[in-house]
C-alpha cells in the first residue's frame, strides 16, 4: 500500500528493546506517575520528525524491562502485570465484530489476519503521564480489518474492547476499577493509515503483560487510547465509551490527542521525558499530535482542541 507521508524515523531512533519494556527508571522520577499502554505492531516504517538517537538512550536491565508495567486486570502494583498476566490465555484468540457491519460475526484471530500482509511501523509513542518511546511495532492497518468486514454506511465510530478473564486477573477480581476495559475513535480516525493493530514488537509476539495477541495502535493519541488484548469491535452511530473519560471525564477526553498545549489537570503537557534517558536527562518538547500533526491536523480542522481534548 502507498502511503502519503514519509518516514524519517529509523532503527536507530528506535527506545532500546530492555528500555521498551520496562520502565522503571523513568518512573521512579516522574513524580510517581503509572505506566500507561504500550502496544503492538507490523513491518513498513512511518514518521514525521526525528525524536532521538540511540546513543542518547540508556537501556534498562532485562529484569526491569518484564518486571515493570500497567495492566489494570492484573493489578494496580508496577510488577503485578508480569507475575499475573501469565495466566492469560490467548491461544485460542476470537474477536467479535458487530454493529454497522457487512459481515459481524466472531472471527478467529487466524481468520482476522488471513490475507493481510504484516509490516513494521517504527512509531513514537506518548504516554498521557509524559513519558515517551520510539517503538517498532509489527502489524496491519486497523482500516485493512475494518474493510475486510465491511463498514456500512452511517457508522461514524468504533468501540474496543479488551478481554475479561475474571480466573485469571487478579484485578478484576478485586475491583479495581470498571471492567471490561473499553476505548472508541471516530470512524475517520480509525480508517486513517496511521492507525494499526499490532501483534508484535520488535519482530516478536507481544507479551502477555503488554497486551497480547493483538491490540491498538493510534500514535498521535495519548497511550492509554491503544487499548490491549481486543476481543470486541462494534461499529456504531454513536460515541462508544471510553474507559478513562468514563471514570474521570475532567482529566481524561474522549479524544486524547498529544497537545503540548492543554495540559493535564495535574501536570504539564508541554514536555516529556524519553525513556531510557536516564534519571538527569533533559526533557524534551512535547510535539504536537506526537509529531504526526502533518498527517492527522486536517481530522480535525473544525474542532476546538481545547474543547475537544
Amino acid at each position: 500500500m502507498a502511503h502519503r507521508w514519509k518516514n524519517d524515523l529509523t532503527r536507530n531512533d528506535v527506545t532500546p528493546k530492555a528500555a521498551f519494556m520496562n520502565r522503571r527508571q523513568l518512573m521512579a522520577s516522574a513524580l510517581g506517575l503509572g505506566a500507561g499502554a504500550a502496544g503492538m505492531a507490523t513491518l513498513g516504517s512511518i514518521g514525521a520528525t526525528p525524536v532521538m538517537a540511540q546513543d542518547a538512550l540508556v537501556p534498562n536491565t532485562l529484569e526491569e524491562i518484564t518486571s515493570y508495567n500497567n495492566f489494570y486486570e492484573f493489578g494496580t502494583a508496577k510488577d503485578d502485570p508480569v507475575r499475573h498476566a501469565q495466566a492469560l490465555e490467548i491461544d485460542p484468540w476470537s474477536i467479535t465484530v458487530e454493529g454497522m457491519v457487512d459481515n459481524p460475526g466472531t472471527y478467529s484471530l487466524a481468520e482476522i489476519m488471513d490475507g493481510l500482509t504484516t509490516e513494521e511501523r517504527i512509531y513514537r509513542f506518548r504516554c498521557v503521564e509524559a513519558w515517551s518511546m520510539v517503538v517498532p511495532w509489527n502489524g496491519v492497518e486497523l482500516a485493512d480489518i475494518l474493510n475486510k468486514v465491511g463498514v456500512q454506511a452511517g457508522a461514524k465510530y468504533v468501540g474496543f474492547q479488551t478481554a475479561i478473564q475474571p480466573g485469571n486477573m487478579p484485578g478484576v477480581q478485586r475491583g479495581v476499577m470498571p471492567f471490561p476495559y473499553v476505548e472508541g475513535l471516530r470512524l475517520d480516525e480509525a480508517m486513517h493509515p496511521l492507525t494499526m493493530m499490532a501483534t508484535g514488537i520488535y519482530d516478536e509476539p507481544i507479551a502477555k503483560q503488554n497486551g497480547a495477541p493483538i491490540r491498538l495502535v493510534v500514535p498521535w493519541k495519548y497511550g492509554f487510547k491503544s487499548i490491549k488484548s481486543i476481543v470486541r469491535i462494534k461499529l456504531t452511530d454513536e460515541q462508544p465509551a471510553s474507559s478513562w473519560n468514563a471514570i474521570n471525564p475532567g482529566e481524561y477526553g474522549f479524544y486524547s490527542n498529544v497537545n503540548p498545549t492543554v495540559d493535564h489537570p495535574r501536570w504539564s503537557q508541554a514536555t516529556e521525558r524519553k525513556i531510557g534517558g536516564g534519571l538527569f536527562a533533559a526533557r524534551q518538547d512535547t510535539l504536537m499530535f506526537n509529531g504526526y500533526e502533518a498527517e492527522v491536523a486536517d481530522l480535525y480542522a473544525d474542532q476546538d482542541l481545547a474543547v475537544d481534548y
